[in-house]
């Protein structure tokens, strides 16, 4: 037997794998695009596969499609979902601008897997047409746009909830260190006293307000594209069909989807995207700020500043016994700065003449990579900085009172 089989696009002929699910545009992307070999995130194909079947639900509500080929494309997106066909994704990220390929991507393998499970052969277009029936009512240029915005709301609430469990952490270290009197710096250099505790109340707003910032972006990726089709018009698709599909994907996900007030600039634009990887971005900054601080705190343990005792956590060198570095800290410092790095992506993706040109903004997989990036990385570490050195944080109260002590300060 042979190891592919052949299927056409409008280019031609194709050699597919035949074990694959995907057809002759996947495999035409996959040849044009070995750059990265990165393919699109778990959260961001789960996205997609959501939308897929919420829009095949309101096809056959509006009987746009038939309920049997519904419920076959309804079966397989929502593998899609669940991640059972995710070995049928190898498009890079470094594709097509609108992520074209990504979203033919998805229709080849959902219409191939829905006409596996009606017994059909793969690559037939029979029952189930990638385009006519997968695709209906869609394009790309709404479907990848919005695919982002519910993967990056769903990625947000979940920073949110792990910097709220940080910042509680953190707020129970306020407490616990309150009368502990120590000097304060400035420049560097002896301030007047402050408690630490104090000191730690500084930290806990500072992800408090981050967590501000996150809701209000999330907020603003709650407005959808889907419905207006090629260059926001809506043409070809049911004037019910995006809020159908919205209503959906809000009792999927729990969260208040809604159809774009203006799909033009909702498709041409990454003002959303943006103002959540600034969130995001803000939230680790301040979580640097914090791990900067307990680390200079922490230095020592007989030649630094010694107020604050770090758990320890793994051998610091290769080269001097018993050295214990700040390890966690540092983690959430190169955190910050990858952070910082996924936020410019974005802002460049958003700035015209690079990604946002007329009808349609032509870098939006990279968008989608690092604001999801961003959001895993804040949502780890911020897990990792209170389980791993907040939590088991001890203060040194001897040494504080001696340095305050010392200090022309109290005079």
């Amino acid at each position: 037997m042979s190891d592919t089989r052949i299927e056409k696009d409008s280019l031609g002929e194709m050699q597919v794998p035949a074990d694959a699910l995907y057809g002759a545009q996947t495999a035409r992307a996959v040849e044009n695009f070995p750059v990265s070999g990165r393919a699109m995130p778990r959260e961001f194909l789960a996205a997609l596969g959501a939308i897929k079947l919420a829009a095949a639900q309101a096809n056959a509500e509006l009987g746009l499609l038939p309920a049997e080929l519904a419920g076959l494309i309804e079966r397989a997106a929502g593998e899609v979902v669940e991640g059972r066909l995710d070995a049928h994704f190898p498009v890079d990220v470094f594709q097509t601008g609108s992520g074209t390929s990504t979203n033919m991507n998805a229709n080849e393998v959902i219409a191939n897997r829905a006409i596996q499970l009606a017994g059909g052969t793969v690559g037939s277009k029979d029952p189930v047409h990638p385009n006519d029936h997968v695709n209906r009512g869609q394009s790309s240029n709404d479907v990848i746009p919005s695919a982002l915005q519910v993967a990056g709301a769903v990625a947000l609430r979940q920073a949110h909830a792990e910097l709220g469990r940080l910042a509680e952490a953190l707020e129970a270290k306020a407490a616990e260190f309150d009368a502990i009197v120590k000097i304060g710096r400035t420049h560097l250099q002896d301030a007047v006293p402050i408690r630490l505790g104090q000191e730690f109340s500084g930290y806990a707003a500072g992800v408090r307000a981050a967590m501000g910032r996150l809701e209000r972006a999330v907020e603003s990726l709650l407005e959808l594209p889907i419905g207006g089709t090629a260059v926001g018009t809506g043409l070809n698709t049911h004037p019910q069909f995006a809020g159908r599909v919205c209503a959906r994907l809000a009792d999927r996900f729990g969260l208040g989807f809604r159809e774009a007030a203006n799909h033009f600039a909702a498709q041409s634009q990454l003002a959303a995207a943006l103002e959540a990887a600034g969130a995001l971005k803000g939230a680790a900054v301040a979580l640097a700020k914090a791990a900067s601080d307990i680390r200079l705190l922490g230095s020592g343990p007989r030649c630094g500043l010694g107020e604050l005792r770090l758990p320890a956590t793994q051998p610091g060198s290769s080269i001097m016994p018993g050295k214990v570095n700040p390890v966690i800290c540092e983690s959430v410092v190169q955190v910050a700065c990858q952070v910082v790095g996924c936020e410019a992506a974005i802002t460049a993706a958003a700035t015209g003449g690079v990604g946002s040109i007329l009808e349609l903004n032509v870098a939006l997989p990279v968008a989608a990579v690092n604001l999801l990036d961003a959001a895993k990385l804040v949502t780890n570490v911020a897990a990792i900085f209170r389980t791993r050195c907040i939590e088991g944080l001890e203060a040194d109260a001897e040494r504080c009172e001696a340095l305050v002590e010392q200090s022309l300060a109290m005079c």
